[in-house]
């Protein structure tokens, strides 16, 4: 990959601009034709297509190589991804609590605790519907998707690499697996301050709310259940599966086959599927049209990032980053456009390179390096923060975020434009993430 990103121009980083632009504006300008799947793989292949064609015919073995890598990542990250989806899709949270601030601000909580221990994708599809419906007579219902979409499908999944798929690929590059629970005073400061934010706002919209809007609500309470109890122990069984990763990784070696945990949650998923779930699902109204339109999107994503990533590892030094905090915005800033997981990745990378360091796992160490004043572990620290974090930052930041705008549109919730979405995250994202900046990486 070092020789791929010396030798590629610049200029092979405008189809991954273009793809990004294309998700930004399309929906705005042709929103019904940007919706339809054959579309979004139209606008995927006319990125993508040259991208790898390029790689592949002119750049020998680093192209394919990069090409090959970058596929099997893709392939891992969709079939967690799907895994999750498919069996939290089995789970339904029955019940219709009233949509008032004090119950939507503990939907949000929960949730952030579960990110963490079911990943935010699992989280999210769990949570995201029940809290729809407990909102789905209120006129003023947008931001509380937007917040869900903040707090549940990224800030909340710091503390496991379960929880977000940057910290998932530390762990199976060495970083231990408990090693983020050193992250808890973050965790703890950035989803306090935003749930407080939060409840602050709902509260100003609830109040615009009609009298009959909230007597319609109050009436069509129904006490909170789960339906489909046999997909947790499913679930439980995945998780365990991903903790479990490096073993099968070492297996895997060893048979010359490296997609045991991939095989592994398509197992799973499908044993989710079986006839009895069928209620569940129904009653989630669950569709495979979210799932389709991530895996769309992001293969166009994965597609035309090779240059871009290639680039930034072989020229990462010249960056001149040098201390934690700049790990962490520029990682984060990375992250909100580039995908959480690839910008870990990078910026992992340059951190090793920087202070000469042989893998991930070297990053944990405490030790202060006299030649920048901090230890790996706070680089570490600050990359994965900020990658986590600042995934919330658009809609493309986090594969979670655009799975709980489709079930949210798909149910009648219209959700902000891309632009639209960034003002929400700048106003109510950016003085948090200053905040920590400045508590725990200068």
């Amino acid at each position: 990959m070092h020789a791929l990103g010396e030798s590629l121009s610049i200029w092979w980083t405008l189809p991954f601009a273009g793809m990004l632009l294309a998700i930004a504006i399309l929906p705005l300008v042709v929103k019904g034709w940007f919706s339809e799947a054959r579309n979004l793989a139209l606008v995927a292949a006319v990125f993508g297509v040259p991208v790898i064609t390029y790689l592949l015919a002119m750049q020998g073995a680093a192209g394919s190589a990069a090409v090959r890598d970058t596929a099997g990542q893709y392939f891992s990250f969709m079939v967690l991804l799907a895994s999750l989806f498919t069996i939290a899709g089995g789970i339904h949270v029955a019940g219709d609590l009233v949509g008032t601030p004090r119950s939507n601000v503990t939907f949000l909580a929960v949730g952030a605790v579960l990110a963490s221990l079911i990943g935010t994708t699992g989280a999210a599809m769990v949570l995201v519907r029940p809290l729809l419906r407990a909102n789905s007579e209120r006129r003023y219902r947008a931001h509380t998707m937007v917040f869900a979409i903040f707090i549940v499908a990224n800030i909340g999944g710091l503390l496991t690499p379960i929880g977000d798929p940057p910290l998932l690929l530390g762990f199976l590059q060495g970083v231990g697996f408990f090693w983020t629970l050193r992250l808890l005073p973050e965790w703890l400061l950035a989803n306090g301050v935003i749930l407080l934010i939060y409840f602050v706002v709902d509260r100003y919209f609830y109040a615009r709310e009609t009298p009959s809007a909230l007597l319609e609500d109050a009436a069509d309470y129904e006490p909170m259940g789960v339906d489909g109890k046999r997909n947790i122990a499913v679930l439980i069984v995945a998780v365990a599966v991903v903790m479990l990763s490096p073993a099968l990784a070492r297996i895997g070696d060893s048979i010359h086959f490296h997609f045991i945990r991939e095989i592994a949650l398509i197992v799973l998923a499908a044993v989710s599927l079986m006839p009895a779930s069928r209620r569940p699902r129904e009653r989630n109204r669950f569709t495979w049209g979210p799932l389709v339109e991530v895996t769309v999107v992001f293969a166009g994503i994965f597609a035309t990032i090779v240059p871009a990533i290639a680039i930034l590892r072989a020229r990462g030094g010249e960056l001149g980053l040098t201390q934690p905090w700049q790990f962490f915005w520029a990682s984060g800033g990375l992250s909100a456009f580039l995908d959480s997981a690839p910008a870990y990745l990078s910026f992992t990378s340059a951190a090793q390179g920087m202070l000469h360091l042989g893998s991930p796992a070297d990053l944990t160490s405490a030790a202060v390096a006299p030649a920048v004043g901090h230890s790996p572990a706070s680089f570490l620290a600050a990359i994965s923060v900020g990658t986590v974090f600042m995934g919330a930052n658009t809609y493309v930041g986090n594969a979670p975020n655009l799975m709980v705008r489709a079930i949210a549109e798909e149910s009648g919730c219209p959700m902000p434009s891309f632009f639209h979405y960034m003002a929400w995250s700048v106003a109510v994202l950016l003085p948090v993430f200053v905040v920590v900046s400045l508590l725990f990486f200068r």
